[in-house]
C-alpha cells in the first residue's frame, strides 16, 4: 500500500493534502471533541501526532484503539501549534490493522529495564531505546560496506560451516547429524565417519583463514558476517553468536593495517553522527551522558600509538591497583585498555607488537623472536574493539608456529598452500560489530544492541 513514512512527513517542506501514514499507536488522549494519537513506524525516533476530530470516519474507527495498535491515518498534513513538533496530521480516515489488548501488552509503561525487556526481545524493538539502536545498527553497517568499497575492497562471503579451528582455542560449536546417542560406532574409530561431512565439522569463529585465501587473487577483500564462540563467559561483553567484519589486504604490512583499522572507525562514527543525530542525541541524553562528546573526539584524527613493552610500562608506573597483575608477557584485560584509552591518551589507541605466547599462530614473527607484528585497537569505554596482525607469510616460519602449538600442519594444508605458491605480505584484523554499536550508543551490555542475543543457557527467540 502506498502511504509516506512518518521520517519523510516530519521532514515535509510544506503542508501535504491526502497524506496517508502507517505505524503503531505510542500514546492516546481522549477530548470530548478530538483524540489525540501518537504514532511511530520505525523510520526515526520522533513520533507524529494524528488529531481525529469527532464526527470523522476515522473517530468512528477509534473504538480499542490504544497503544500498541496498528493502524494507518489519512488526511492533511499541516503545520502544528504545539511546541517541539513542525507537523501534525489531521486524520479524516483511518484503518485499523491489528489492536493490542492494553491488559495484556507489555509496554504500557514508558520505562521498563533492559533486563525486563530481554525477555520480550520480539517486541522490544518497539521501544524508542532499542528501536535507536537498531537503525544506529543499520547505518553502521551500511558504512562498514561503504568504507571498504570506497577503498578497492571486494566484499567476499567466508563459510560459516568449517573443518578449521582458526583461533585455535576449540571453543567451537559442534555441527552433526548423528542420533543424539552418537549411533554404532564405525569400525574404523572415525566417530564422524557416518557424519554429514565424514569429519568433525563446527561453525566458524572467523573468516579470515578463507579471506586471506581470497585476498591473494583478489588483492583487497573482507567478510561482515555472524560467527559463533563456545564459551562460557557470561560478561556484558561476550555473545555466543555475533557478527565480525575481517578484511583482509595483500601487500600490506603492520602499519597499513593500523592505518585501515583507525579509519573504518573514524568513518562509521562519522557516518552515524551525520545521519542519527536523533538517535544518537537520545543515547547521549539517558544512557550515557558525554557520549556525542566522545564520539566526536573518536571521529577526528587524535588516535594514539604504542607497543605492547611501552603499555605494560605506562601501566605499571601508572600506580594504579589493576584487579589483574602487568607484567611482560600477560595479556591486558579489559581495565587495562580502558585505562589507556580513557584515563592516559584519552583518545584510542592501538597496541602493537605483542609477545607471541600470548597471540594466535597466523601472525607474523618479528625479527626479535619474542614477539609478533600483531595489533589492538583500544577504545573508551569497551577496550579492544579491533584485533589485527600482519600475517605470517613464510612457509617455515608458519608451519614451525602451528606445530609450536600442538597443531598438525596437515589441518591446514590448504592454508599453507598460500605460502607455497606466490606467498605475499599482508595484514587484516576483526572488528566485532556488536562492540562498534556499543561505543556509537553507549549501551554496556552486548545482549543489548543485538536483535536477539545469543548467550550461554539463553536461546529463547
Amino acid at each position: 500500500m502506498q502511504h509516506t513514512s512518518i521520517r519523510e512527513a516530519l521532514a515535509s517542506a510544506g503542508p501535504c493534502a491526502g497524506i496517508t501514514v502507517c505505524g503503531w499507536v505510542r500514546t492516546r488522549r481522549d477530548s470530548r471533541d478530538f483524540t489525540f494519537l501518537e504514532l511511530n513506524d520505525g523510520s526515526c525516533l520522533k513520533n507524529l501526532q494524528c488529531i481525529v476530530d469527532a464526527g470523522t470516519e476515522a473517530w468512528n474507527a477509534l473504538e480499542g484503539v490504544n497503544t500498541g495498535a496498528a493502524v494507518s491515518l489519512s488526511g492533511d498534513l499541516v503545520e502544528s501549534p504545539g511546541k517541539g513538533q513542525k507537523w501534525e496530521v489531521h486524520a479524516t480516515a483511518m484503518h485499523v490493522f491489528g489492536l493490542a489488548d492494553p491488559a495484556a501488552f507489555p509496554l504500557q509503561k514508558k520505562r521498563h529495564s533492559d533486563e525486563f525487556l530481554r525477555t520480550i526481545a520480539h517486541l522490544r524493538p518497539r521501544t524508542n531505546k532499542y528501536g535507536a539502536a537498531f537503525r544506529i545498527r543499520s547505518e553502521a553497517a551500511l558504512a562498514v560496506h561503504d568504507y571498504f568499497r570506497g577503498l578497492g575492497f571486494h566484499y567476499v562471503h567466508a563459510p560459516i560451516l568449517t573443518g578449521s579451528d582458526c583461533e585455535g582455542a576449540g571453543e567451537m560449536f559442534r555441527v552433526t547429524t548423528l542420533p543424539v546417542d552418537g549411533g554404532p560406532k564405525p569400525a574404523s574409530g572415525n566417530v564422524f565417519e557416518n557424519d554429514f561431512f565424514g569429519r568433525q565439522a563446527s561453525l566458524t569463529v572467523s573468516g579470515q583463514l578463507e579471506a586471506e585465501a581470497l585476498a591473494t587473487a583478489l588483492g583487497r577483500v573482507y567478510t561482515f558476517g555472524p560467527t559463533f564462540r563456545a564459551e562460557h563467559s557470561n560478561t556484558p561483553r561476550h555473545a555466543a553468536e555475533f557478527w565480525m567484519v575481517e578484511p583482509e589486504a595483500a601487500f600490506n604490512d603492520l602499519r597499513d593495517n593500523m592505518d585501515l583499522a583507525e579509519g573504518l572507525i573514524r568513518h562509521v562514527v562519522g557516518h552515524v553522527l551525520d545521519t542519527c543525530p536523533d538517535d544518537v542525541g537520545l543515547f547521549d541524553r539517558f544512557v550515557a551522558p558525554g557520549l556525542l562528546d566522545s564520539l566526536a573526539r573518536i571521529r577526528g584524527d587524535g588516535y594514539a600509538r604504542v607497543s605492547y613493552r611501552e603499555a605494560i610500562g605506562l601501566l605499571q608506573k601508572s600506580g594504579r591497583n589493576f584487579e589483574y597483575p602487568v607484567s611482560f608477557g600477560s595479556d591486558l584485560q579489559t581495565e587495562h585498555e580502558r585505562f589507556l584509552a580513557e584515563e592516559y591518551f584519552h583518545a584510542p589507541v592501538t597496541v602493537y607488537d605483542y609477545p607471541k605466547d600470548i597471540k594466535a599462530f597466523y601472525m607474523r614473527m618479528n625479527d626479535d623472536g619474542e614477539t609478533v607484528a600483531a595489533m589492538d585497537l583500544l577504545v573508551p569505554r569497551i577496550g579492544e574493539l579491533v584485533g589485527g596482525s600482519q600475517r605470517e607469510e613464510r612457509l617455515d616460519r608458519l608451519t614451525a608456529r602451528i606445530e609450536e602449538l600442538g597443531q598438525r600442519p596437515e589441518d591446514y594444508w590448504w592454508y599453507l598452500d598460500l605460502r607455497r605458491f606466490g606467498s605475499v605480505p599482508h595484514s587484516g584484523f576483526g572488528m566485532g560489530f556488536e562492540r562498534l554499536i556499543m561505543l556509537l550508543t553507549g549501551i554496556a551490555n552486548i545482549r543489548d544492541v543485538i536483535p536477539f542475543p545469543r548467550t550461554t543457557g539463553s536461546l529463547e527467540f
